[in-house]
């Protein structure tokens, strides 16, 4: 934890002040009970009134100047802990923006959720309990034991009994609680993962009529969940009575042994009065310590996860290269190879193709031949694990991912879209893009005759991932998003597939005439969609097995003639 606090980039200014606020809180609180003890040994004892008022007002002055005091430490104690856990979290979702499609695999969409989430405001609690609490603490603690030995050593041993009840309650609680929170977090993690994946799944769960099973198996969590905080909460139930009783009992042993020590001329009652209120801010603090260090091992879990995600090294790191824009529009693959990790086998073998400016080149082949893996390839979605991908000239994995991906458009298979507006989603490619160009690309997409008859037209509502327009619908509005970059190389991961054939034919005609300097690469499975491209490459089994235009396929390769003899009619086949 104090690892990501050095990190979080506080300010130094605001720290200082707090701990100049907290400095003079320990003052005032250790200072007001020697002017309890002094107005009643000089000034009630010795029935002097002009020392009882002058004390008073020095005594009300200072309880004024400690409240108030208080109160901005505790504002700039919450400052400085919201400031951590705004920093932390930014931090954490940046570093989540680098990872790769495999590096997603390590860590879960549930699990990071929680760790931005509920793991970062747990540290961000403690954190404010820490200045508010448990900082003073030791200094109070220190420094009233020694008053209280300076008065009477005989009492302060009462008080040097009770903490170390006290501490030993908190060590026991630690030990027990520690691996209990742990288990919190993943199981907060646990729930997370099942919950929404039954949102995102639930027509298919109701079509299926499995709402009760899948109801079942979240209720399992639950009550996982719900067991272990009862566990945590009997403890703690436990704890607190005891720690009031032993609080209560040394209160009573001060007021008992310090009557005995008063009744034998040892102590005056004024010293009684001030070893009783420094007695109390010492239990009190120490009780409070006592709480924060119970949290202190959730925040500890909390902060490992953190730390878990920011020290993962991604796998796809950034290169200083350019990519030379002096040269002709090329995209060329030399020996790519690709395999995921702990794979037994190879997702692609040697793959070497071009791809020149004005050009559509198109992918085919059957369910796991690696074409949506060549696809992410393109953006840097995933790297290639062998041989080198050739922009301009120039290897990929030496350029900036944010220069590339600002040259290289990408729609995947299935299409996301935004909560907003059909605006806000189209200007995801481009942010300073105006209607007209929202109009021309929707148009190019064939998306503007359904946004024409939307009431708001381009300012319609688009729920999170766009669940209110239909799958062909979302596909348009993702295309026509890519259009509005105008990037160099267009690449379509079978973003077509849920047109009708209408629909498809008159966009990639369009498509064509808007994408002449560029390059095109379009995934597909149905062959009616790519017949036109100027090259189409077959995959098997991660392998180029055929290469050329639909007509010289059909004659010389055996797996494109299977694809077409499932799709294409004879009387198409022949023609």
């Amino acid at each position: 934890m104090f690892k990501l606090f050095r990190q979080a980039e506080l300010s130094r200014i605001k720290l200082c002040i707090l701990l100049i606020l907290i400095t003079f809180q320990i003052i005032g609180t250790l200072y007001l009970p020697r002017l309890t003890a002094d107005i009643i040994n000089y000034g009630v004892v010795l029935q002097d009134q002009d020392y009882i008022f002058r004390t008073g007002a020095i005594m009300l002055a200072v309880a004024l100047g400690t409240g108030v005091v208080s109160i901005l430490s505790t504002y700039f104690s919450a400052e400085v802990a919201t400031r951590f856990a705004r920093n932390t979290r930014r931090r954490l979702f940046q570093h989540t923006q680098e990872l790769s499609y495999q590096d997603f695999r390590h860590f879960n969409t549930s699990s990071l959720i929680t760790r931005s989430t509920n793991d970062i405001e747990q540290l961000q609690s403690t954190l404010s309990m820490f200045f508010d609490m448990l900082l003073p603490a030791p200094f109070v603690i220190i420094i009233g034991f020694a008053l209280t030995w300076d008065r009477d050593p005989r009492m302060a041993l009462i008080i040097l009994v009770t903490m170390a009840i006290f501490l030993l309650i908190a060590g026991t609680i630690f030990v027990l609680v520690f691996p209990m929170f742990a288990k919190v977090q993943k199981g907060l993690d646990k729930i997370n993962a099942y919950v929404g994946q039954y949102i995102s799944g639930i027509r298919v769960v109701r079509a299926y009529n499995r709402t009760k099973l899948e109801g079942e198996r979240m209720d399992s969590s639950f009550r996982d969940l719900a067991r272990l905080n009862i566990k945590i909460n009997r403890l703690f139930a436990v704890v607190m009575p005891l720690v009031y009783m032993v609080l209560s009992l040394s209160t009573v042993a001060i007021i008992w042994f310090g009557a005995i020590r008063i009744d034998s001329g040892n102590l005056q009652i004024g010293d009684i009065m001030a070893i009783m209120e420094y007695t109390m801010n010492i239990l009190f603090y120490v009780l409070m310590g006592v709480f924060v260090l119970i949290y202190i091992p959730r925040a500890k879990v909390c902060a490992a996860r953190i730390r878990e995600v920011l020290d993962y090294r991604p796998e796809i790191t950034d290169g200083k290269a350019k990519i030379n824009s002096g040269v002709e529009l090329s995209l060329e693959f030399k020996n790519v190879g690709f395999r995921y990790k702990d794979a037994e086998n190879p997702v692609l073998h040697n793959l070497n193709f071009t791809c020149n400016r004005g050009t559509t080149t198109a992918i085919i082949g059957g369910t796991g031949s690696g074409k949506t893996t060549l696809a992410r390839l393109i953006p840097r979605l995933l790297d290639a694990s062998g041989g080198q991908i050739l922009f301009n000239g120039t290897n990929i994995k030496e350029v900036a991912q944010k220069d590339l991906r600002a040259r290289v458009g990408f729609v995947p298979q299935k299409a996301f879209l935004f909560s907003g507006t059909i605006a806000d989603n189209l200007r995801h490619g481009n942010p300073n893009a105006t209607l007209r160009d929202m109009k021309h690309a929707a148009h190019v997409a064939q998306a503007d005759s359904f946004i024409e008859e939307l009431d708001d037209k381009y300012d319609s509502h688009v729920v999170q991932g766009g669940r209110n327009f239909s799958g062909g619908q979302r596909q348009r509005l993702s295309i026509a998003r890519m259009l509005i970059k105008k990037p160099d190389i267009y690449v379509f991961d079978d973003s077509f597939s849920a047109l009708d054939f209408k629909t498809d034919a008159a966009l990639r005609k369009a498509l064509r005439e808007e994408t002449t300097e560029a390059i095109v690469i379009t995934v597909a499975q149905r062959i009616s969609s790519i017949k036109d491209a100027d090259q189409i490459l077959v995959l098997d089994e991660g392998k180029i097995v055929g290469r050329g235009t639909h007509r010289e396929l059909l004659a010389t390769c055996e797996v494109y003639q299977e694809i077409a003899k499932s799709q294409l009619s004879e009387e198409e086949l022949r023609s």
